[in-house]
């Protein structure tokens, strides 16, 4: 008989968690969650005081809650579950590009959806300027969200906020602004100046600390909480925006809109 079976052969396991009148906690919410997926039949037993908490937490030599016990061995809190299940698990420091995936993938689509909105087809020039465009905005507002945090992290590698700080928290606006008008249409004499400039000094700086230099930086892109890797991603950012700002001249000396 295996660890997860009761003596009538069912699966079941036994969870502690604290279900109090002004706070549930999630992950004991995500415990039960995990267990029944895994097919478990889960005795819940909810710590509604903390004086019970307390005293759980001293009857079995625990820190924390939840925790769980499968065939009156404890497995531990939701971590630990997930591990005892094979589930992968993420470091906190572990590097990812789940955030740029997601800004990308959402402005990728809103550009098609604009442009159908517009034109009824999502096979338009126009879409991918939108496309660009909104991912400036969203990159912007990641950076906005905390521009001192920003700004610290951006110190690590951009040539000119090193030698003018004040500029860390000048760029998320620039990067915002530019993409804005250029969602618009509008005042292209001013968004292209801006994206060109801060997209070849971003360029620059990246390409000298990642590859020329060859530091092993976070980048600043998304965020000054972001563990996305100083690299490709960033350089793509600035590569974007450098594009833009040559782009939109040419396309409004074409079409003159």
């Amino acid at each position: 008989m295996s660890l997860e079976q009761s003596s009538k052969g069912e699966r079941r396991a036994v969870l502690y968690r604290m279900v109090m009148e002004k706070h549930v906690c999630p992950y004991g919410l995500k415990s039960k969650d995990l267990l029944e997926r895994e097919g478990f039949e889960v005795e819940d037993h909810h710590l509604t005081t903390r004086e019970e908490t307390d005293a759980f937490k001293d009857k079995h030599g625990v820190e924390t809650t939840p925790q769980t016990f499968i065939a009156g061995e404890r497995i531990g809190g939701y971590t630990e579950l997930r591990k005892h299940f094979g589930k992968p698990l993420k470091a906190k420091d572990e590097p990812t590009y789940q955030p740029v995936i997601a800004i990308f993938s959402v402005a990728l689509l809103m550009g098609l959806a604009v442009s159908y909105a517009a034109y009824d087809t999502i096979f338009t020039p126009r879409a991918i300027e939108w496309f660009f465009a909104i991912s400036m905005c969203l990159l912007g507002i990641q950076k906005l969200q905390d521009i001192e945090s920003f700004s610290t992290m951006f110190l690590n590698y951009d040539l000119l906020a090193k030698r003018w700080v004040r500029y860390g928290k000048i760029y998320p606006f620039g990067e915002t602004l530019a993409g804005l008008l250029m969602i618009a249409g509008a005042l292209t004499w001013i968004s292209a100046p801006i994206a060109l400039v801060i997209g070849t000094i971003g360029a620059v700086s990246v390409y000298y600390a990642v590859y020329v230099q060859k530091r092993e930086l976070k980048c600043a892109c998304v965020g000054g909480g972001s563990n996305v890797p100083l690299g490709f991603v960033s350089l793509t950012e600035n590569l974007v925006m450098i594009g833009m700002g040559l782009w939109m001249p040419i396309r409004m000396l074409i079409w003159g809109a």
